[in-house]
């Protein structure tokens, strides 16, 4: 790697060839304010909070923006640099909507912070007053949007394309600018796709997800009412940081006893229905190797991905898996087998998921998602919202002793927990098509090939008589390039992964909001799928879906054998050709 020297406040660095200022100065361990740049995703130099002085440049310069070269002189911290930041600062307030008490990002906002550090006189400029109030997009059933908080960083806007969807942009010019779909349409008749990527990324409180708390305690509190929550494999990986832990801490007994002191009937694993889900993929896959099917198959877990291809792709809807989300799988199974062992009526069970993703609030209201006529999931709850109910109940959350699942719904395997990761579907499905296909155990386990946070992955197999070439992809843009190579010859697969969001539900719109300098200085995604990977390798006892003994128990009791019938009518489902 070429260096080059820099002088950093009178400091001289040694920092690599081609790195932005901004860059150079966290090599220097020296923090500059930003509220636009996210790296890889937004670096445009529109909030100007980053400005520097160089030495010989005509004025201050966009650190973020502004590469660096040998012998450069560099300050970051002058009067004259600290008083347009403030001035900067107060002239986005000028035009923000501060209700900073009621706001859902009220102390975990990246505008009220700086604001606070510089000493900023919010009402130095008045703007905001002359400004009528926009409505309020509640239209989609995941998303809301609220301009009047909006700063125009453009981070949305960016996560958006960098999804390759844009159903958001910057419209009109000047004073008049804002984002908005095209045309000013809702959000809901756009392609939003729902995975909430433009949520993680907002620094205020300009965009969130709908809050369905208040629906579960109100059911909690209803004596008639069974509540029953199941939590997704990546929200123990993800949910302690609501509370101060580190990104990379696994919390799942803490979560477990928060849950119950909220007063649920029963908390149960997904992982659980992970490993079902598993069971019934994988038998669909060898189905449509051996009998002519439609290849390749794509994996259909994360319903971002599922309304994508639905939006983008209709003419593939054939090749999704016919399989529900693990989600979905929980609800149907707990409603019928579970309510029936019990003794419960399923009428008056409330059923909920807590999940990383905002896009699951859209999948519990899709058609072929009911059980003998009812929602199978009722409500869907991100890790956010999960976090401020324990919040708000006034539970001690670092202070609980870890507590275990409830039975009978309380083992997962680890092939189950490393769904959560980009790859972990993929490799959970191989553990055990290998060993049905090969008829014996595997020596190894791990599939390594499929594992790591990069965009798009390949790998082949020889599994008995098959040779198996796999994808996995995460983010939707490489879901389109990879689609878009399948059609044209230039990717021969015949089993897909598919994730929504960048690194998978790990790093899932739903997932506890990070600032910029965490998510610009630390790999949030490897950091959490190391959490499943390490339960999948040292704290579960099994680790392949076929050998979950409450899997085993539900063929044997209630399914008769993966995709029979009564699995199909249970646990697969249908799509739309939606179009653009």
């Amino acid at each position: 790697m070429d260096m080059v020297n820099v002088k950093i406040n009178g400091a001289e660095y040694s920092v690599p060839a081609g790195v932005t200022v901004l860059e150079a100065c966290k090599y220097a361990n020296i923090d500059i304010p930003t509220l636009c740049y996210l790296k890889d995703i937004n670096e445009i130099g529109a909030c100007r909070l980053c400005l520097v002085e160089v030495k010989g440049a005509r004025g201050l310069v966009a650190s973020c923006v502004y590469p660096v070269n040998d012998g450069m002189e560099i300050e970051t911290n002058t009067p004259k640099i600290r008083a347009i930041r403030k001035t900067n600062l107060e002239l986005i307030l000028s035009a923000h909507e501060k209700k900073c008490l009621s706001c859902i990002r009220s102390t975990s906002c990246e505008l009220q912070k700086l604001a606070q550090e510089y000493k900023c006189d919010e009402d130095k400029f008045c703007y905001s007053e002359k400004k009528a109030l926009e409505p309020i997009d509640k239209s989609s059933v995941s998303i809301i949007r609220d301009n009047n908080k909006c700063i125009l960083c453009r981070r949305c806007v960016a996560a958006c394309e960098n999804q390759a969807i844009g159903a958001i942009g910057i419209v009109n010019r000047g004073f008049d600018s804002k984002v908005a779909p095209a045309f000013e349409v809702a959000l809901a008749d756009t392609t939003c796709i729902n995975c909430g990527q433009c949520v993680v990324a907002c620094p205020v409180g300009a965009l969130y997800e709908k809050d369905d708390t208040q629906q579960i305690l109100d059911a909690i509190a209803d004596p008639t009412k069974h509540v029953a929550i199941c939590c997704a494999p990546s929200v123990r990986a993800t949910i302690g940081e609501c509370f101060g832990y580190e990104p990379g801490t696994d919390v799942e007994g803490q979560m477990v006893a928060a849950l119950k002191k909220l007063g649920f009937d029963g908390v149960y694993d997904m992982n659980f229905t992970a490993d079902l889900t598993i069971m019934e993929e994988a038998t669909e896959f060898l189905g449509r190797v051996k009998n002519g099917g439609v290849l390749p198959m794509i994996t259909s877990c994360s319903p971002g991905w599922v309304k994508y291809c639905e939006h983008y792709f209709p003419e593939m809807t054939a090749n999704l898996s016919t399989c529900k989300s693990p989600q979905q799988m929980f609800g149907a199974i707990y409603k019928t087998y579970f309510a029936e062992k019990m003794g419960l009526d399923p009428k008056n069970i409330v059923f909920v998921s807590a999940i990383p993703c905002t896009a699951k609030k859209f999948e519990v209201g899709r058609d072929g998602q009911d059980v003998n006529g009812a929602p199978g999931v009722d409500i869907a709850v991100t890790t956010r919202e999960l976090g401020r109910m324990i919040e708000q109940a006034g539970i001690d959350f670092k202070s609980l002793a870890d507590e275990k699942f409830d039975q009978p719904i309380d083992v997962g395997t680890g092939a189950g927990a490393i769904f959560g990761a980009t790859g972990g579907v993929m490799e959970a499905a191989l553990r055990t098509a290998a060993e049905v296909i090969e008829g014996k155990p595997l020596e190894k386990v791990e599939f390594d090939d499929v594992r790591g946070t990069e965009g798009m992955k390949f790998a082949s197999y020889k599994l008995g008589d098959i040779d198996l070439k796999v994808a996995v992809v995460s983010g939707t843009a490489n879901a389109e390039k990879l689609l878009k190579g399948v059609q044209d010859g230039t990717y021969d697969v015949q089993f897909i992964e598919v994730m929504a969001c960048p690194g998978g539900c790990v790093n899932g719109g739903g997932q506890p909001t990070q600032p910029a300098s965490v998510r610009n200085s630390v790999d949030l995604k490897a950091l959490r799928a190391s959490v499943l990977y390490k339960a999948d390798a040292e704290k579960l006892e099994f680790r392949k879906s076929h050998e979950n003994p409450i899997v085993k128990k539900v063929y044997e009791e209630f399914l008769g054998e993966p995709n029979s019938h009564k699995a199909h009518e249970l646990l697969h489902t249908h799509y739309v050709k939606r179009g653009k």
